[in-house]
């Protein structure tokens, strides 16, 4: 529908929407933990090369780990490699870098144990990390753009994903259905806490309502650099 398709790129999408201002507000906040941010090595868990060319500070260099394939063509300060780092083998394979960044990615990831794994990778990847996540008590569930739709029985949230005009993709089948909302298991505080013991907790808010959470151990010596992969 047009104009449902219209009213979520002003909400989330559209350069000034709510969603943009909160990317900026974002940028500026990590550009604050880690100050020599344009110095650093980076590796990319779940993200995407595009982002990072549109970023407001460019890293030394970025390496993307993401399951979906990378653009043939990429700058050559930007890396990517097709990979699920749940999987210690390929987690073991990465190398080490400055600093590991997750923007909207560890709900995504499958279950506890598998988030169990991705913090593991998190922590074995880098020294520096900002691993952030919507936050699963917000009113409005970032994904599907819909109200308390996180709190609904799945078979509901299944039944609605398949007419509710504001989601990203529009699903055809009642099996994608079910497969898009098993998809994303939101976060609370808790359990962002066991997986990060040894992080600061920051609270992204809206009108003084956390709308996300970010696991952040930030650059306390600018100058202090970890070895980066060839």
């Amino acid at each position: 529908m047009p104009y449902a398709s219209a009213l979520r790129n002003r909400l989330v999408d559209a350069p000034g929407s709510l969603g943009d201002r909160l990317r900026t507000a974002r940028w500026e906040r990590l550009a604050g933990c880690f100050p020599g941010l344009a110095e650093l090595s980076v590796v990319d868990l779940g993200g995407t090369a595009e982002m990072w060319q549109r970023a407001p500070v460019r890293p030394r260099r970025v390496h993307v780990v993401n399951l979906a394939a990378p653009p043939a063509d990429l700058p050559d300060w930007i890396s990517a490699r097709t990979a699920d780092v749940t999987d210690p083998a390929v987690a073991a394979g990465l190398g080490t870098y400055d600093l590991v960044f997750s923007n909207a990615t560890i709900e995504h990831v499958g279950g506890y144990r598998d988030r169990r794994r991705f913090a593991a990778a998190v922590e074995r990847l880098a020294p520096l990390h900002w691993v952030q996540t919507p936050y699963r008590y917000f009113p409005v569930e970032p994904h599907f753009v819909a109200p308390g739709f996180q709190f609904l029985p799945l078979a509901a949230r299944a039944r609605l994903v398949r007419r509710w005009p504001l989601t990203h993709s529009r699903v055809g089948n009642a099996e994608e259905a079910m497969d898009a909302v098993i998809g994303v298991e939101l976060l609370g505080r808790a359990e962002m806490r066991h997986l990060f013991p040894d992080s600061e907790l920051l609270s992204e808010r809206v009108l003084g309502v956390t709308k996300s959470l970010i696991a952040v151990r930030p650059e306390r010596d600018p100058g202090a650099h970890a070895a980066s992969p060839d």
